[in-house]
């Protein structure tokens, strides 16, 4: 491709209102433009990325068994309404109306289109197990649309359905495209970890993300500093153990904490530590109140309050509610005479508390020496807090450590949740109807992009694996009005294409500086410069990933740049 008339406009500056070094490089570099908040056209440079990450994904599904479908973008809303979801699905969904007033949604995801579709076609054991997948644009309105292609409202998504007729298949089924997704964010040649995760809005249990490793991910992954436990912090099982210390328990006692409202501040004004307190936050539970206790030097988990009230609808309760149900302010909730029907459950930390501290649900005020045997009244005590850096790894083996992620891939075992509510069944060998039992796997593709771009830059640029760049090559001729360069620069395109190498030339009637920041801006695997020695027919070569340059002639180049990648391969 000829850079002259290619579409590349790239920027010397970075633009405003890009936080994150993929979204300034995507856009500096004429990768993405723009079009509205959160949503973006890719160039023709991002566009080839965005084809290479898609021949992999595809490569890879085929592999383990997929089928390729495309599923329409525009939805009825009643199949949602059949699923159970229009309601449940909250404000993301984007929802629209046809000329006729009849309800539609844009599809954020495929369960309830691909589940009808299978329902419709599928009727005997025969034809399972099934495994459909699709490339496509996905919609999701988001909140705050940041980080460029990492978070936006229009964006490009594999997912993934497989239908089987038992538990064991759909064990198989999740198994292969678990591997899959190995596979494939292994060639994009990504550090990432596969971890435990909570299935949210889309439903079921077994559920693992796949995580890129990088400081701006919005994902904070536990794992084991001597094991291969790894799982999402907000799921990750605490299973540290708690002594109870051999201190005489106390009488209890109201003191005076004028304006003391946060842990930090009622340890300093009493000169204890934090893990000798407790941390009272009151939830409405299907909107009836239910007090969760913590150990003050711990935060609630409220994936695991959720977990604990079977999923029901948790929301933390507002200082009007907690006025009304506890007559106190928020700073000063405790768990001792709290009102009938107060449901309350601990973490397992507060059962060796001894002699702790509370609030007590009055203003400016809080108790101490609080025995949790003696004292509270605790429906049960379960695992309820978010795991810390320190804490045993729930596998036995070593410590937690923390690292920050961005999610890239998601897989489900839905089970019959979207079966069963669309009527999805088959007949089987004995011609008994069955419920199919389903599994869900999804990759941001475009998300993937940028993950690649946050862990492969440096100062000047980006730079891209061999497996996804946009072109194996950047061959720049340094002056376009140097006869001689011209010509070997033209020779060598035309070779260099011919060896089936994908050739960006630059032939523009650029600076020599211009264009190797512009190279190194872009990012492909390797230069080949043609200057001042053209005529001796020796060509620069320059690694982008290590910053090697070296000279080569002309007559050993093609088995020089073979060599080099397959090394970067």
């Amino acid at each position: 491709m000829r850079q002259r008339t290619y579409l590349t406009p790239t920027l010397r500056e970075i633009p405003a209102d890009a936080e994150i070094k993929s979204h300034q490089l995507m856009l500096r570099a004429g990768f993405i433009r723009q079009t509205a908040s959160g949503i973006y056209s890719y160039l023709p440079l991002g566009n080839r990325v965005l084809r290479k990450v898609e021949e992999i994904i595809r490569s890879e599904m085929d592999l383990a068994g997929g089928q390729e479908v495309l599923l329409p973008a525009i939805q009825p809303a009643e199949l949602w309404e059949e699923s159970g979801r229009l309601g449940d699905y909250g404000p993301e969904l984007m929802r629209l109306k046809d000329r006729h007033g009849r309800d539609f949604v844009l599809g954020a995801t495929h369960e309830e289109v691909i589940t009808t579709l299978v329902r419709d076609d599928v009727q005997t054991y025969k034809k399972l197990p099934i495994n459909l997948y699709q490339i496509q644009t996905k919609y999701r309105d988001e909140r705050r649309p940041r980080f460029g292609v990492l978070r936006s409202r229009e964006f490009i998504m594999k997912d993934a359905y497989s239908f089987d007729t038992s538990k064991e298949g759909l064990d198989k089924s999740y198994q292969a495209m678990y591997q899959a997704y190995q596979n494939i964010f292994t060639r994009c040649q990504l550090d990432f970890r596969a971890v435990e995760a909570d299935s949210g809005a889309i439903g079921g249990t077994d559920t693992h993300e796949f995580m890129v490793l990088s400081d701006i991910g919005e994902d904070t992954i536990a794992y084991s500093d001597s094991s291969d436990f790894a799982a999402n912090v907000e799921i990750a099982p605490v299973f540290a153990k708690h002594d109870k210390s051999n201190e005489t328990p106390l009488e209890l006692e109201k003191i005076d904490t004028p304006n003391i409202k946060t842990i930090n501040e009622l340890t300093a004004f009493l000169n204890i530590k934090a893990d000798a307190s407790i941390k009272s936050l009151l939830f409405m539970v299907n909107e009836e109140p239910a007090l969760v206790l913590v150990r003050g030097d711990h935060e609630v988990n409220e994936i695991k309050v959720k977990n604990a009230f079977n999923k029901a609808t948790v929301e933390l309760a507002t200082p009007e509610q907690t006025a009304a149900i506890l007559g106190c302010e928020t700073g000063y909730i405790g768990p001792i005479g709290i009102p009938d029907g107060v449901i309350v459950i601990a973490d397992k930390a507060i059962e060796s508390l001894v002699n702790g501290v509370c609030g007590a649900n009055e203003k400016d005020k809080h108790l101490k020496n609080v025995n949790p045997e003696r004292d509270l009244k605790v429906s049960r005590y379960e695992d309820l807090r978010l795991i810390q850096e320190g804490d045993p790894s729930p596998d036995g083996k070593g410590t937690i450590q923390f690292a920050m992620g961005i999610e890239v891939g998601h897989v489900f075992k839905l089970g019959t949740k979207y079966s069963e509510a669309l009527g999805a069944k088959y007949l089987d060998e004995n011609g008994k109807s069955q419920t199919m039992i389903m599994g869900c796997y999804g990759i941001g593709v475009t998300r993937t992009i940028a993950a690649i771009v946050e862990q492969n830059h440096d100062e000047n640029g980006i730079v891209w694996p061999i497996s996804v760049a946009p072109f194996d090559l950047h061959l720049v001729t340094i002056n376009v009005k140097d006869e001689g360069q011209k010509q070997l620069g033209e020779e060598l395109y035309q070779s260099l294409t011919n060896e089936r190498y994908d050739v960006l030339y630059d032939d523009r009637p650029e600076r020599a500086g211009v264009k190797f920041k512009d190279s190194d801006l872009i990012g492909l695997p390797v230069r080949v410069a043609i200057g001042k020695k053209a005529a001796e027919g020796i060509v620069e070569v320059k690694i982008r990933k290590t910053g090697e340059m070296f000279e080569v002639h002309i007559s050993q180049l093609v088995d020089k740049l073979r060599n080099i990648l397959s090394e970067l391969n």
